[in-house]
């Protein structure tokens, strides 16, 4: 195996650290016999330990050596995957070392670990070869990741010469992407001091058609979405009104139905505005389209990081990328709150009315403003009516249903999406439901 990755250009840029090269390290010593077999068993088992790990963060099954090659493949962002991802195969004196590295990979695919076995009485590689992983709720894992690296992983074992393999490789690069952001559907600002985008690995399944009436609201987003993924002109969006009615749901909504056509998202609080720019700077160039998400956005008169909101939505020296929008939920259809004394004319600020005009202007900045709010006592019942459906454990008769809705709202902050989706949940959760 050392043989072998010792040979990797393109992909030299897997971190020595990694699992692959550690691996390799090892074999090399055993095949110079250089080892004490007790802790050459012990190394090689916390390398099967590191493997599991992974296995169980991505969900992967069957042969997890394969899943993890492909993980690999799947993730090292290099000139030549990242090129890939934008035109897929193409003609090119690179191609030459690619072939030569996907050579070896197939070769890593195929690798014998059967004398390691049998010389330090181990069976590890042969059970990690046939895994059969433990059921798992998607919650805990990253859905996403495992189904397109394993499709990845099976390809590459069917895959029958370099050029074939050439073009399963290449071919995922350009449908997926490579890396994070090719595999992945949203992300969030990292820590001060470790990576700036992180992967957000449990998202909600929610789609549009999940948030019963509002159709008016869903279409205006869906219209400028899809412009947006068009590559034709669109607008930063707003989303306000009343507290429980759907403008988050409505977002990540979106993010899920428009995934497979290159949406991303990334979310980011007002604490991290500082942040923005760094964002951009790494997003801008990538193949994928990209939707800010600021979630439940305001500003206390003594707040300023709006003004780094503003900076991006109008664009400094440097414009805002066309592959980057932004939307916001907010309760307040002006965003930055305002008081009296922002109203009246006083000795202790000569230009008050400027000062004003400063903060509702932030609100202008996204084209689309779009408004929900509470629904009527009528469209009430047909949204618990909707989402009562859904569970088929609630057999309640509709008048005793929305009986037991009515007393709910009265009881739980009034009418709203969120106050149904609430009584239902606790109607489901009884044991006599």
């Amino acid at each position: 195996m050392y043989r072998l990755t010792s040979k990797l250009i393109i992909y030299r840029k897997i971190p020595r650290d990694s699992i692959l090269f550690r691996l390799s390290a090892i074999c090399h010593r055993f095949y110079e016999e250089d080892y004490e077999k007790e802790e050459l068993q012990g190394q090689i088992l916390d390398e099967i330990t590191a493997l599991l790990d992974i296995a169980t963060t991505y969900g992967f099954d069957r042969n997890l050596w394969h899943n993890y090659l492909a993980y690999l493949l799947a993730m090292t962002e290099t000139p030549f995957t990242l090129v890939s991802e934008q035109v897929g195969a193409n003609e090119g004196s690179v191609n030459h070392f690619a072939m030569r590295d996907l050579a070896v990979f197939k070769q890593l695919f195929d690798y014998d670990f059967t004398p390691i076995e049998e010389a330090l009485s181990l069976d590890c590689f042969s059970v990690i070869s046939n895994y059969r992983a433990v059921g798992k709720p998607e919650r805990i894992f990253n859905r996403s990741v495992s189904e397109k690296v394993q499709e990845l992983s099976a390809r590459i074992e069917e895959a029958g010469n370099p050029e074939e393999l050439y073009r399963v490789v290449t071919g995922f690069y350009r449908a997926y992407g490579v890396g994070k952001f090719g595999l992945n559907k949203a992300f969030r600002v990292g820590d001060e001091g470790g990576e700036l985008l992180t992967p957000i690995t449990a998202i909600s399944d929610v789609r549009l058609c999940d948030l019963i009436g509002y159709e008016r609201q869903k279409e205006k987003l869906i219209r400028n979405t899809e412009a947006f993924l068009s590559g034709r002109t669109a607008n930063n969006v707003l989303l306000f009104g009343d507290a429980g009615t759907g403008k988050s749901t409505s977002v990540k909504a979106i993010l899920n139905e428009y995934y497979d056509r290159g949406l991303r998202m990334i979310e980011i609080y007002k604490h991290e505005f500082r942040s923005l720019s760094r964002v951009i700077s790494e997003i801008k160039n990538r193949n994928y389209r990209f939707i800010l998400f600021m979630d439940d956005l305001s500003f206390e008169e003594f707040e300023t990081d709006y003004k780094y909101l503003k900076a991006v939505i109008e664009g400094g020296i440097e414009t805002k990328p066309e592959n980057v929008l932004i939307y916001a939920t907010s309760n307040r259809r002006h965003l930055i709150r305002e008081t009296w004394r922002d109203k009246v004319e006083g000795d202790d600020e000569l230009h008050r009315t400027d000062t004003m005009a400063e903060k509702l202007s932030l609100a202008a900045r996204f084209g689309v403003t779009i408004g929900y709010f509470k629904p009527s006592p009528a469209e009430f019942k047909e949204i618990v009516k909707g989402i009562a459906a859904r569970y088929p454990e609630i057999t309640l008769p509709e008048e005793e249903l929305l009986r037991l809705a009515n007393q709910w709202e009265i009881a739980h902050g009034g009418i709203s999406g969120r106050t149904a989706q609430q009584f239902i949940n606790d109607l489901a959760g009884r044991p006599d439901s």
